[in-house]
């Protein structure tokens, strides 16, 4: 672990995540909860530990996104359950992509669930708790003044070399990635670069062999033993890397 920045006022508290200013002004601690929500916070629970988990895998992954060349506002880990991130403008708009049909995708077009895609979905939503965040398509960010049409196309790129990289990283780990969430902002110099969290929240993970689920359908869905799911893609990662 490094050594802790200065922790200031609290900037903006979400579902899963606090952020704090510190005495730098280009860098933001993130704070990783231990809180569970689903549908829109609908569902919601807490669970000790899984702060920590999701603060340490998507310090990972972001560190391996980096080292693969995709720019990202991770800085580095803290501790257990805090890290440095740069300071972004966040562009409301949220980012899926799918590779396997599932979830809410299945419910809006009534295609098959487990439906393996021919090649990525790559979906936009309206970045609004309010509103649920709505399914939009490329026109809407920009007639709203959202994302411009070359951030847009850039976002596109990015997301699907983050497909690329991921997919064939869980793939060595035995998992398959189903789709996942991404975000992202503008830095204080105006460059584009993805931002939140990249972890068992976001993502859908399924085992290979036993087509388990790793990540938080388990507690959309009642299955129970989400903190061992999560548990389950750490220590592979931990594995894997050496860490």
């Amino acid at each position: 672990m490094t050594s802790f920045p200065s922790k200031g006022r609290l900037l903006y508290e979400g579902k899963a995540k606090r952020i704090y200013a510190t005495d730098n002004s280009d860098e933001l601690l993130v704070e990783y909860k231990n809180s569970l929500t689903a549908f829109n916070a609908l569902k919601k629970d807490t669970l000790e530990g899984k702060g920590e988990l999701n603060n340490k895998i998507s310090s990972c992954l972001f560190k391996y996104l980096a080292d693969n060349g995709v720019e990202n506002h991770w800085v580095r880990q803290v501790d257990d359950i805090h890290q440095v991130v740069r300071s972004m403008t966040i562009i409301p708009v949220e980012v899926i992509v799918r590779n396997i049909a599932t979830g809410s995708l299945v419910k809006r077009l009534g295609v098959q669930d487990g439906l393996k895609l021919a090649f990525p979905l790559v979906e936009y939503c309206y970045k609004s708790d309010e509103l649920g965040d709505p399914l939009i398509i490329h026109d809407h960010a920009v007639l709203f003044g959202w994302a411009d049409d070359e951030q847009l196309n850039q976002i596109k790129a990015i997301c699907l070399e983050v497909n690329r990289l991921l997919a064939n990283l869980f793939d060595r780990l035995g998992i398959i990635l189903v789709d996942f969430k991404l975000e992202f902002g503008l830095d204080s110099r105006g460059r584009l670069m993805l931002a939140d969290e990249v972890s068992p929240d976001t993502c859908r993970f399924w085992d290979k062999e036993t087509m388990a689920k790793l990540d938080k359908d388990r507690f959309r869905q009642d299955l129970g033993d989400v903190l061992g799911a999560y548990r389950e893609i750490w220590a592979r990662l931990q594995r894997h890397f050496g860490i």
